[in-house]
């Protein structure tokens, strides 16, 4: 059949799938890919090769083979998926309760990848529809391959205030037998030798494969931060003044919540005012809650309830009431007397910009320097010593954020392992689909309000 003989429905068909097929690449910025075309223009006009050679073809009355049949829509699932999974929108739970009142533990997320633009795979040899483990703990992808780091172009950077799903900075090292534990963390509390012995061996993950964390940025590339009694305020350039930061809806800080008896609120009540109940803590002897997670809109109706006596934000200053030491809180600096509520000044380092280097404002960039960047970093006195050569200045070579939690005082954030780069950062959450509670039993574990709810 000539191409005279072509059908005019072949070239609609044709013409549709070459100009979507082109814009792809024209985002993939790779011309190789070009050669696509051909196989489009074969399958929708000509017809010479026979692009669906694994299917069977059946003889008028033949019994189908359900084998065959059911392998072919597994393959069609595995590479639409994936290639939707990569580019557009991917499905996240939330493991913990550090956004809380804003996003729940047991909230299932699709997180979609245009706002920041979609990174593309580096570990290209992986389980399909695994991240990091299989079911039984072992590692799901191999790094035979291992490309560079490259994002493809997104709608916009990422702002303050957005709600950021990104891998876990100091997840490139994991303890085998203790996998959700900061590993940096625990050494620099008990020591390398000792945290190895007990919770290992260690694993090396590639950028791709960290666990991925959900926050709030609080702080883009070039700010300054601080927090001030538990507020957070913001400073954009070196020339401007300092501005408190919104508070969030969700935001929420413990409190101490004193009842004018001994008795407990009502579950019904707790239930009404949305409380995590696995982070309420009661003392009969206060008597009422010495740890109770409120926001301010919850704190204002609990402050109202005619058995509450007084509800009082519980502010750490120093010297600190928790265990929040020079140990625990970033840049883990002795003798800098910072807390979880009041911590900083903080400058966040944006691409391009260039810092004179001291000994004092090392510990700040010393991981960005050799983890997040590739470089060889020493002290050889007062020298510093970056790639073998001694270093007065440095330049970063990308943007980072500070990423806080709206659970303010249940939230292992930037305040306790520093910046997120801008290479970690994966998607924004768009969608609520599903959401479970573990403190409750089936059906009531269903949280049906936040099915399809907007983030």
């Amino acid at each position: 059949m000539s191409l005279k003989e072509v059908p005019g429905k072949s070239w609609i068909k044709f013409g549709f799938w070459a100009t979507l097929y082109l814009l792809w690449v024209i985002w993939l910025g790779n011309w190789w890919w070009i050669i696509g075309l051909a196989v489009i223009f074969d399958y929708n006009v000509t017809g010479k090769v026979n692009w669906t050679f694994w299917k069977k073809e059946y003889r008028e009355g033949e019994k189908p083979n359900m084998l065959l049949d059911w392998l072919d829509a597994i393959i069609f699932a595995v590479v639409v998926v994936t290639f939707i999974n990569i580019f557009f929108i991917q499905s996240f739970k939330i493991p913990s309760s550090s956004m809380e009142s804003t996003l729940y533990t047991g909230d299932h997320l699709f997180v979609e990848k245009l706002t920041y633009g979609p990174r593309l795979p580096q570990t290209v040899l992986s389980v399909p529809f695994t991240h990091n483990v299989l079911p039984g703990g072992k590692e799901s992808y191999s790094t035979l391959i291992q490309n560079d780091y490259r994002r493809l172009a997104g709608y916009r950077d990422v702002k303050r205030g957005d709600i950021v799903v990104f891998g876990f900075p100091n997840g490139d090292t994991v303890l085998t037998r203790c996998p959700a534990e900061d590993y940096h963390a625990l050494c620099r509390m008990a020591g390398r030798e000792n945290v190895i012995s007990q919770y290992g061996p260690v694993v090396a993950r590639p950028m791709d494969k960290k666990d991925h964390y959900v926050k709030r940025c609080v702080a883009v590339a070039g700010d300054s931060l601080k927090v001030v009694d538990g507020y957070v305020w913001v400073r954009a350039c070196a020339d401007r003044e300092w501005e408190k930061q919104e508070v969030w809806p969700g935001v929420q800080y413990t409190c101490t919540v004193t009842m004018k008896s001994s008795q407990k609120l009502p579950a019904r009540i707790l239930d009404e005012l949305g409380v995590n109940v696995a982070e309420l803590v009661y003392d009969p002897y206060l008597p009422g809650y010495p740890q109770f997670p409120l926001t301010e809109d919850m704190r204002q109706k609990v402050e109202n309830f005619s058995s509450v006596e007084s509800v009082r934000p519980n502010i750490d200053t120093w010297p600190s009431a928790y265990d929040d030491s020079f140990m625990t809180l970033f840049p883990f600096i002795r003798g800098q007397h910072w807390t979880r509520d009041n911590y900083g000044p903080i400058w966040i380092p944006s691409k391009g910009t260039s810092i004179d280097l001291t000994p004092e404002n090392l510990p700040f960039y010393s991981r960005i320097i050799t983890a997040y960047e590739g470089n060889t970093l020493e002290l050889a006195g007062e020298d510093i010593i970056i790639n073998g050569e001694k270093a007065e200045t440095y330049t970063f070579r990308q943007d980072y954020y500070f990423m806080m939690g709206d659970n303010r005082h249940n939230s292992l954030d930037s305040r306790y392992w520093g910046f997120v780069p801008e290479d970690h950062v994966v998607g924004r959450p768009a969608m609520v689909w599903l959401s479970t509670d573990g403190n409750r039993q089936f059906p009531k574990s269903i949280r049906w309000k936040r099915f399809f709810k907007f983030v």
